[in-house]
């Protein structure tokens, strides 16, 4: 029993962190359709576009399996690897690289200017995009939104579930609440020097 619970530990944590990952970037991948140089239901078309071609893929996705239904094999074995390597234990994953620059900043404040780096010239940003940010630079593989909502709850960054971009309210961060962050350094150690590393510690 013990030998097949611990690879059943792992493809169930696997399946949830793949799973939120992809529902993550999906997020972030749709509310960067917004246009922030226009106003109103213009703003939020690229947004609309982007779940529409969503949707249809989907569709398309269904009826291919429905004319080809070996292919279930094809995609279930693609996601139980996917969920296998999701799932590795974090005590096993190796340490993500420092970077070769090493300013002398504290989490806190390298935090909140990766936050304003990804918000650009918007006054908001959701999590699912600052998350997929950071997996595209290699950081915070496997990890959640919820676990980027810890890290901003430690480090004292105000954040809640009523944020607004591209018209849809979920998990963000506002631009006057960093702008009213003290420059204070945080008493969470640093684990990594970069912007992008200081949110994986």
């Amino acid at each position: 029993m013990s030998r097949l619970a611990r690879p059943a530990d792992r493809l169930a944590r696997g399946t949830y962190l793949a799973a939120r990952h992809r529902l993550d970037r999906t997020a972030a991948w749709i509310a960067k359709g917004r246009r922030n140089d226009l106003t109103g239901w213009k703003a939020a078309l690229g947004c609309i576009l982007r779940l529409l071609a969503l949707l249809i893929s989907l569709y398309l996705l269904a009826r291919l399996i429905r004319a080809l239904p070996a292919l279930m094999w094809l995609l279930s074995g693609a996601w139980l690897v996917a969920a296998w390597r999701a799932g590795k234990p974090a005590s096993a994953e190796p340490s993500e690289k420092p970077s070769r620059e090493a300013p002398a900043t504290a989490p806190g404040e390298a935090l909140r200017t990766l936050l304003l780096e990804v918000m650009g010239e918007a006054d908001a940003v959701h999590l699912a995009t600052v998350l997929a940010h950071l997996q595209e630079k290699g950081h915070w593989r496997g990890r959640t939104v919820t676990d980027l909502r810890r890290r901003l709850a430690a480090l004292g960054v105000p954040h809640d579930r009523s944020v607004k971009v591209a018209g849809v309210p979920t998990w963000g961060v506002r631009r006057k609440h960093l702008q009213e962050q003290p420059q204070t350094p945080s008493p969470a150690p640093p684990q990594e020097t970069s912007p992008e590393a200081s949110t994986a510690a």
